[in-house]
Parts: structure tokens; sequence; C-alpha cells
């Protein structure tokens, strides 16, 4: 799979399927013989079809994509789309008329051991949980104080922070070193976490929800329920897990949206090229413990230690710090 992330936001489509291709056809988009992607795309390419003759009409194939996001109001698709994205392992996302991701369709069966994953995560002792939910503050913590470090040559004490995270977190330190971070984060501007918010906040929740995409597809592929947290148990939230897992990851975003504050001051808008840019952050190669990755690949590694410790084989989960590659990164649409 090559894990392509697809934003459809900017003009009407139509998206079908034919041998194994996902269909797109625009209503209407410039003729060009290149293939439909920025110029620096690499070997990640939307083929324009030759079907019909119709300069319109792209193909991907669907074992390709890893997330399929729609946030155009007059896009529409058939069950075989759907059905098609679920089968080859990927996430559907559906937008708001603010474009922000509100639903995911994720794969049902995705492993050959869910349901005894399934029940393994039921009956998860206390104690295991808590243990899992203090590595990922720990995790979360040192990500944070690396990018403060990146930009600010300091990591303002979260590195020292991050050691007195206890089984649970019950001293609530996630809290504490989220204090720091979001006080250093965009220099001297004052700012505050909203999940509702425009500006800097509308770009972090966008990023946000299509990371916890990922996670979620991940976790599906690991063999386990996103709904099943270990520590986020909003009645109200469809992926609790989803939630835990990526908090070691939000910072990756957070980097993006801190350049376009850099780039654009107080302006910062979530229109289509800051949508590129933060989508962008998610699809380079990152490295940790010698080794480059693609995100994708690194969270499947922490949604299989997860797994391990859920069944009781293991109990430290493999969440790195992941540092980006200096190449260029880009996302089609």
């Amino acid at each position: 799979m090559t894990n392509r992330v697809l934003d459809l936001s900017d003009r009407p489509a139509r998206l079908s399927v034919r041998n194994s291709l996902l269909v797109i056809q625009f209503a209407s988009a410039p003729v060009t013989k290149q293939p439909i992607e920025n110029a620096d795309a690499g070997d990640r390419k939307v083929y324009r079809s030759e079907h019909a003759g119709d300069p319109n009409e792209f193909t991907i194939p669907l074992t390709d994509i890893g997330v399929l996001i729609v946030s155009h109001p007059q896009v529409s698709y058939s069950h075989a789309v759907l059905s098609g994205i679920a089968v080859s392992g990927a996430v559907f996302v559906t937008c708001n008329e603010k474009h922000m991701p509100v639903s995911m369709l994720l794969p049902l069966v995705s492993h050959s051991l869910q349901t005894e994953r399934f029940a393994a995560q039921a009956k998860l002792p206390v104690p295991v949980q808590k243990r899992a939910w203090q590595q990922i503050v720990q995790a979360k913590i040192l990500a944070q104080g690396r990018l403060l470090k990146e930009r600010t040559q300091s990591d303002h004490g979260l590195d020292a922070i991050s050691k007195k995270v206890k089984s649970g977190d019950t001293g609530n330190v996630e809290a504490r070193a989220a204090r720091i971070y979001w006080g250093k984060l965009f220099g001297e501007r004052e700012f505050r976490r909203d999940a509702d918010g425009d500006g800097l906040n509308a770009c972090l929740n966008y990023g946000y929800a299509v990371l916890r995409a990922v996670v979620a597809r991940s976790l599906c592929g690991a063999g386990l329920h996103p709904s099943l947290g270990i520590h986020h148990h909003n009645r109200y939230d469809a992926f609790c897990l989803a939630d835990d897992l990526m908090e070691p990851f939000r910072p990756l975003v957070d980097r993006e949206v801190a350049n376009l504050q850099d780039a654009h001051g107080e302006d910062v808008e979530l229109d289509k090229k800051s949508k590129q840019i933060i989508l962008g952050a998610l699809l380079g190669r990152f490295t940790a413990e010698n080794e480059s990755r693609t995100l994708f690949d690194w969270i499947s590694r922490s949604a299989g230690s997860l797994a391990s410790a859920i069944q009781g084989s293991g109990e430290r989960l493999e969440l790195p710090v992941v540092e980006v590659e200096k190449q260029q990164r880009q996302i089609e649409n």
C-alpha cells in the first residue's frame, strides 16, 4: 500500500470504482498531459484516465489509498466506492460545511485475531491501562520538548518534566507540560486551544482529525477496536483508543501550523494551501532509532506494540519521537 492521502475539496466530482481503481470524474478541470500532482510529488501519481477520452477523469488504485477526504459538498460516490475503500484497508473521511472532518468509515475486519483482541481490550486490567497511558504521556511530552527546542533552542524543561509522569499520570503532568508548551510554541502570541476555534485552532483541528484517521486505521490493522480506550472514555467518542495513541504524534501537526503562523502571522486561515501544508506534514519520511519510515509505518508499529501489551505479550510500547526528514513532502488533491 502506498498510503496516499487524497483531499477532494476544491471542485465537484463523481467517484466510482472500475477494475479495482478509484475513478474520479471532475465536473471541470484544466486539460493537461501531466498527472494530477504537485511538481515535486516524486512517483506518487494520480493518472489521467483514457476511458472514453474524458480529460476530466482520473484513476488511482484502491490499494494505494491510505485516507480519502471528501469535503466539497458536490462530491458524489457510489456504494462500491465505500466498500472498495474499506476492503482495501483505507479510511474514508467526510467533512462538514466548514471543511472540518466529522466522520470516518473504517474497515470492519482487518486482522485475523480481531475478535480475540477485542475481548482482551474489553477485559484489560486497569494497571495495564495506566502503564500504557504513562508511556504515551511521556512520549508526547518528549515530542513537545523536541519541537520547542527546534523552534526556540530550549525544551523549557519538558524533558525533565516527562520523567515525572507516574502510572496513569495521576499527577496530571500532561496538563502542566501543556501550559508550558502552548505558551512557548507560538512565540509571544497568547494562544488558547479551542476545538471549535478559527485561525490557528482550525488548522490544528483539521490536522488532528486527519492524524486521528491514520491512527484509527492502524489500530484496525492491528486487530484493535478504536472505541475501547485506555485513558479516553467519553461515551460520545467512537474513537477513544485512537485519541489515546495519537497523542505523541500531535507535535507533527503543531510544527506545520507554527510554520504557517511564521509565514502569515495571525491571519492564518484553513484554506486549500494551508491544508496542503498540514497534510504534507503527514506524508513525508521520519527518522527515529536510526530508521527511516513513513508516518503510517511508525504508527502501525505503535499500534502493533499496543496490541501486544493488551494481549500480555509485552509491556513496552513503541512510541518513537520521530524527526522530520529534510525533504519535500506533498499532498495530492
